[in-house]
């Protein structure tokens, strides 16, 4: 579902209730704001929050979406993604090395880090293999230019 014209995109994806729309544009925030920790705390995730917060957006506010996808530091790895073009080589070495090494500071008995409930230590372990897994194998890798 390519389009040329952004808006013309967004108008076939925004909801017609006001209610849906500012529900719609309060979990986009959120998921801004996780996305916006996410740089700054090592392990979780920016870039998928930020692809989820468009995919509110673009249900409710012509405005944010475009805001988003247009920042200069993540809107193009946002369009990339939405368009069906993946990820760079490089974002998705460093994302699957990162994920690895963070999960396995979080479960490994002896680390720093270690997570001393042994229920969350394993919800971990299969949160981080589902998400290796997807970004590793289902999202794809974008060919040098």
């Amino acid at each position: 579902m390519k389009s040329k014209d952004n808006n013309s995109f967004q108008e076939m994806k925004k909801s017609k209730f006001i209610l849906v729309r500012l529900t719609w544009i309060l979990l986009g925030s959120i998921f801004v704001g996780v996305g916006t920790i996410g740089i700054f705390v090592p392990g979780l995730p920016t870039t998928v929050f930020l692809i989820l917060a468009a995919a509110c957006y673009v249900r409710s506010s012509e405005k944010l979406y475009n805001w988003l996808i247009k920042n200069k530091t993540f809107g193009r790895y946002i369009r990339d993604y939405r368009e069906g073009n993946g990820m760079p080589k490089k974002a998705k070495f460093i994302a699957l090395s990162m994920m690895t090494i963070f999960v396995c500071l979080a479960i490994l008995p002896y680390s720093p880090m270690a997570i001393p409930n042994i229920y969350v230590r394993a919800s971990v372990l299969i949160v981080g293999i589902i998400g290796f897994y997807y970004v590793g194998f289902r999202i794809p890798t974008q060919k040098p230019d």
